[in-house]
């Protein structure tokens, strides 16, 4: 501390004082700065650049800033700590304001989404963001030791239910990828004694809310389960011939079931009755499936036929485009549908067009000698529900068999092929997740309706394949915003 600063402390005394001596003042404080100067000579090397004048001036502003904060009154403290108070509210109520727009935006979205989705305009364009995935990153689920016929995962995609040619059914966990119930399939002529199914399994359907599963049979059998357990509750008979279709409808538990005896019927599981059966096609069905509404879609096989049931109008449509055995069957939303069929073709539907808006011929290629090529048969269709995004699943007498993934244009009026997915053997079942993160193929040696080729280098397995998003670009990211 300068002596200076005591000086002046000084000179302030007496200031107060002699008040009426102003002259004096003025005196003593040019001596107080000669003698300020004198004691301070000794120190010049370690005082800053900055001048002295500086210094004081500094010290004034604080001195004024404390004295300032120092002086507010309590009516001003009052005053200010009710206008921060205000603000706080202000904020807090403005931050409600948007929180309570996000949730009605919210609201109004999903509102507006599921009338599309009852229209079946509703179209989720995620196929420009797929990837293909690694090798390494396909599981593979062994547990059958017969080809895989058909599959069905759970709408919370926790669970997988297979079946196959050896009248087994498993519940697959699908995150770790183990066994969680087994239903061993029994020998023919033990249907009397056997719980379970003592034919080739065709088919199986699970329930929306994931309460039952059912499954159809080369015995003209189904059979109901309950999917938590796998404990066998019911057994619906009625059909003429192999059960080759089952779908619940979803929200409820109403079943319907295809056959080769021609015929849709329509059961209630909770119940446990048969509603009514439905005729109109003139072969044998091979698919059919489901959605929302009071109505399911089949495949006609060698009648090259598609219909749709309309149950509560007792009326169907007809529609052709296939040149060969329509295999396959499956809804995208209300409104469209996609084909298989083994003239190695795949097709897009509208409901409100008697013609495919789309086919691609050859979809998986040909195989055979030079000038006697056969397209590979498409076995198996799946669909992303409410989105661009389909895949169709080959069988072949060659070992290369793929999963074939594509992309529905606008309005799906087209067809573009995105990637493939090797595999080994006949894709006989595909199945896509509800969120889309994976696509599970059921995939055999044979093909799962007859013994016309076998690939003995493929192994019967259930192929859990991810479907990997690109990441937005930043500026995509923008313009979207």
């Amino acid at each position: 501390m300068s002596s200076s600063f005591f000086i002046k402390k000084k000179e302030n005394a007496k200031v107060k004082k002699h008040a009426e001596a102003p002259k004096r003042k003025a005196d003593v404080d040019g001596k107080s700065k000669v003698r300020a100067k004198k004691a301070n000579s000794k120190y010049n090397e370690e005082i800053s650049s900055d001048s002295e004048a500086e210094s004081h001036e500094g010290t004034r502003k604080r001195q004024s800033n404390e004295e300032h904060e120092y002086e507010e009154t309590p009516q001003e403290k009052k005053l200010r700590l009710a206008k921060l108070y205000l603000d706080q509210l202000k904020e807090e109520e403005e931050k409600k304001a948007e929180e309570d727009s996000f949730e009605t935006d919210l609201i109004a979205g999903r509102l507006q989404e599921e009338v599309l989705e009852q229209k079946g305009k509703l179209q989720r364009f995620i196929a420009k963001d797929l990837m293909p995935p690694d090798a390494s990153e396909i599981r593979v689920l062994r547990g059958h030791k017969l080809p895989i016929t058909c599959l069905v995962i759970t709408t919370d995609e926790k669970y997988i239910f297979s079946s196959a040619k050896d009248c087994s059914i498993i519940k697959w966990d699908v995150e770790s990828g183990k066994k969680l119930h087994t239903v061993p399939g029994g020998r023919k002529g033990t249907e009397d004694r056997h719980v379970g199914h003592t034919a080739h399994v065709l088919c199986m359907a699970v329930s929306s809310d994931g309460k039952y599963l059912a499954t159809g049979d080369m015995n003209k059998l189904i059979m109901i389960w309950e999917a938590e357990t796998c404990k066998h509750l019911y057994k619906f008979t009625g059909h003429k011939g192999p059960v080759s279709g089952l779908s619940f409808r979803k929200g409820s538990h109403d079943l319907y079931s295809a056959s080769h005896d021609r015929s849709v019927k329509v059961w209630n599981v909770d119940e446990n009755a048969y509603v009514e059966t439905l005729f109109g096609h003139q072969d044998a069905i091979t698919g059919l499936d489901s959605l929302s509404r009071e109505r399911c879609v089949t495949a006609g096989g060698r009648d090259r036929s598609v219909r749709v049931w309309k149950i509560a109008e007792e009326s169907q449509l007809v529609f052709h485009g296939h040149q060969g055995s329509i295999d396959c069957i499956q809804l995208i939303n209300e409104e469209h549908m996609i084909t298989g069929a083994d003239d190695g073709s795949v097709s897009l539907w509208s409901v409100n067009k008697k013609k495919p808006l789309s086919t691609v011929k050859q979809a998986h290629g040909c195989h055979g000698d030079e000038g006697l090529e056969q397209p590979h048969w498409v076995a198996s269709v799946a669909a992303l529900q409410n989105s661009d995004t389909v895949a169709s699943g080959a069988s072949g007498c060659s070992h290369n068999s793929q999963v074939q993934l594509w992309k529905c244009g606008q309005n799906y009026r087209s067809l573009e092929p995105l990637f493939s997915v090797p595999v080994s053997g006949f894709v006989n079942s595909l199945k896509f997740s509800s969120s889309g993160q994976f696509l599970v193929a059921g995939v055999g040696q044979e093909h799962r309706l007859g013994r016309w080729w076998r690939i003995k280098e493929a192994r019967n397995g259930i192929y859990i394949i991810p479907l990997k998003r690109k990441l937005p670009n930043p500026e995509e990211a923008k313009m979207t915003e």
